[in-house]
């Protein structure tokens, strides 16, 4: 099926975004995505137009918020004041981010995973998860495994979660498992939460601090006035704006500002080295 996206939309920047640990590139093009038992393949065939294997009903139900094509990233940059050559320059080099609806356990695993490790090692540490404890699927690209539930993780031994080279993390990975999976928390009804009883809760779980509650709060949730704030982050309020947070200005569009932020510096690292 061919479907029309007429606002800011890049698959190999949404890729490179940070916020999504299981997207995969094929030579021919075309991206791969995964959202509980949805998977998308997806690829550009003209301007605006793309190509992907879901029937229009799917695409509606689960890519389209998925991608947040409710909201014209477009016109966000009318937000960004012309004093903020900084945020500016983010946004043209980040046009085409999104910020995706991801499924709220896999969030809340792969950032407590994210503590500490860079992207290439919370890919493989999600990976092995996966195909460790996950269900394989057969499709015309490849044979892929599902995102384990948290059923499945309660019941696994340190042993097995170790060698998915989770280290300290694995008590974590079990504490959040064992909340999730016998309802302690629900992260379906957290749906429905207000943005602070979603932030406390989550925050509940062992190795969940405000970062990682962030990330949830905006990745899985869509709460996009949250502002996760790692070390580039950081870097950028400390060199850029003299230590203080550029973010508050943009109210309930603040979390998408910042993952322009975090893309342009992703991208500029030189730029926040100490002596440049």
């Amino acid at each position: 099926m061919i479907v029309e996206i007429k606002d800011d939309f890049d698959l190999q920047k949404i890729a490179d975004s940070g916020q999504c640990f299981r997207i995969k590139t094929f030579a021919d093009g075309t991206y791969r995505f995964v959202t509980g038992n949805y998977i998308l393949y997806i690829r550009q065939c003209g301007q605006d137009f793309f190509d992907v294997n879901c029937s229009e009903e799917e695409w509606h139900k689960i890519w389209f918020p998925y991608f947040d094509l409710s909201q014209s990233y477009c016109q966000l940059r009318s937000l960004v004041p012309a004093s903020d050559a900084y945020m500016q320059n983010a946004m043209t080099t980040g046009s085409g981010l999104r910020i995706l609806r991801q499924e709220p356990w896999e969030m809340v695993v792969t950032f407590i995973i994210s503590q500490r490790k860079n992207i290439p090692s919370i890919k493989k540490s999600v990976e092995l998860l996966s195909a460790t404890f996950g269900e394989p699927v057969d499709t015309p690209y490849e044979k892929l495994y599902l995102f384990p539930p948290a059923e499945k993780l309660m019941l696994a031994s340190d042993d097995a979660l170790s060698e998915c080279r989770l280290g300290y993390r694995t008590s974590y990975i079990q504490d959040a498992a064992q909340k999730i999976a016998t309802n302690q928390i629900n992260l379906s009804a957290l749906e429905q939460a207000g943005d602070t009883a979603l932030f406390d809760t989550l925050k509940q779980i062992r190795g969940v601090g405000d970062k990682v509650a962030n990330c949830i709060c905006l990745f899985a949730y869509g709460r996009t006035s949250h502002v996760p704030v790692d070390t580039w982050i950081h870097k950028v309020i400390d060199r850029e704006y003299h230590g203080k947070e550029p973010f508050t200005r943009y109210g309930k569009y603040a979390g998408i500002m910042q993952q322009y932020i975090f893309y342009y510096a992703q991208t500029h690292k030189k730029e926040l080295q100490p002596g440049q």
